[in-house]
């Protein structure tokens, strides 16, 4: 009967609208969560077959979750260099475990880029997931597969060793006198060989009897016996021209000199290659002078800071100015973001709603770009969400009164008997 529709009516509104509360008490307490997407509960009307005409039976409502995965929120820059944000469209993908990862274990997907070095070197969020990225290759590279999540790694920071670079490029400005040069002119320059060692590689010009010719020796220094240098190494001509600028080197344009140190073998070093780029060496009528020098290697450093750039590629700062890439951050994406479904950590996990995922870098194929040192901030508005508070509150009381008024007519009905 009419009556008892009323009632179920009224119980449904109170369910629906309980959903409703819960759903903004869960969006208030997480207005300062990370990447926190706001959920709402919408209101779907019930409709029931009207049997009997004149006659009407209510069917009541039911609250049908929302939510908003996909709505931007704020990107605010914080103070940690492994916070990450992404901008535009995307989730990090993460892991409950950093290590001995399996195609069966579950990965998920979030947003909430508070990222940390936990004790054991792998960057760790808040809720405690970690970040999964594609490993350098030997050749500074990355392979990134768009479907294979068995690919990418937690990502570790720690345990990465000592980083060494030998010298491959030597640059020198300087001035030979062309006139009152008298002995040779030496100009040491300090080298790194592959294991770290330090050298001094001393390069001494000697004038000629020729215009505008010199020679240059190559010595490694203390002990000249610890490399054998080609070419020369001892009378490599080098030639000005009339202006006083360089000319050639051992025979060639300046800027293709090479120098190859073959290294004693007790040292059990490889063989290096120094390209010397001497482009900047004049012969004036002035008094021999050093400018500059420029050299690339660096010996044994440590890991001192984290960097993340906009692409995505983990880096680690060393104290000696060595940059080493660790991994790349990869980028997934859905179809229809909005269809995942929620799991614990502020994360979600794929479902058919969402459509097939696709790992892409940062910045490619619509997936978003990464802001390094930065957080999104909750979607939540709290003006909004009190609003939505006192409008859920009246609701829930008006469907008690909808209990309570039926009741009456019920008892009414009831009553007639007597």
């Amino acid at each position: 009967m009419s009556i008892n529709s009323a009632l179920l009516a009224g119980v449904s509104g109170l369910v629906a609208n309980s959903s409703a509360l819960a759903a903004i008490s869960d969006n208030i307490a997480n207005v300062n969560t990370v990447a926190y997407k706001r959920n709402q509960v919408n209101f779907a009307n019930v409709v029931t077959a009207q049997a009997v005409k004149g006659k009407y039976s209510a069917g009541g409502v039911q609250g049908v979750t929302r939510q908003f995965v996909s709505t931007q929120g704020l990107i605010q820059a914080s103070g940690s260099s492994t916070d990450l944000a992404i901008s535009g469209d995307g989730f990090f993908v993460v892991s409950n475990k950093s290590t001995g990862l399996s195609a069966a274990d579950p990965r998920s997907f979030t947003r909430q880029g508070s990222f940390s070095v936990d004790p054991s070197g792998f960057l760790r969020n808040d809720s405690g997931l970690f970040l999964q990225g594609w490993p350098v290759q030997s050749d500074g590279t990355f392979i990134a597969n768009p479907s294979d999540l068995t690919a990418m790694q937690s990502i570790n920071v720690k345990n990465l060793g000592a980083a060494v670079s030998p010298t491959t490029t030597i640059g020198i400005s300087a001035n030979l006198d062309k006139v009152d040069a008298l002995q040779p002119e030496p100009i040491d320059v300090n080298i790194v060989d592959a294991a770290g060692g330090k050298h001094t590689l001393r390069m001494a010009f000697t004038r000629t009897a020729t215009v505008n010719s010199w020679t240059m020796a190559l010595t490694v220094q203390p002990t000249p016996a610890d490399a054998t240098i080609t070419p020369g190494p001892l009378a490599i001509p080098v030639t000005f021209n009339t202006d006083g600028t360089l000319n050639q080197v051992n025979g060639a344009a300046p800027s293709a000199f090479t120098a190859n140190l073959a290294w004693a073998a007790a040292l059990g070093l490889p063989a290096q290659d120094i390209a010397i780029d001497l482009t900047k060496v004049t012969q004036y009528d002035e008094p021999s002078a050093l400018g500059s020098i420029r050299q690339n290697g660096a010996g044994a450093g440590n890991v001192v800071a984290i960097e993340v750039d906009e692409d995505g590629v983990v880096s680690a700062v060393y104290d000696n100015s060595q940059i080493r890439k660790v991994a790349k951050v990869g980028i997934a994406t859905f179809p229809n973001a909005d269809g995942l479904a929620q799991v614990s950590g502020n994360a979600y996990r794929p479902t058919m709603d969402a459509g097939e995922m696709v790992i892409k870098q940062a910045g490619t194929g619509g997936a978003g770009q990464i802001s390094p040192s930065s957080l999104e901030a909750s979607t939540v508005d709290l003006s909004a969400e009190f609003t939505g508070l006192i409008q859920t509150q009246k609701a829930y009381s008006a469907s008690s009164k909808i209990i309570t008024t039926a009741d009456q007519m019920l008892e009414e009905l009831i009553n007639i008997k007597r």
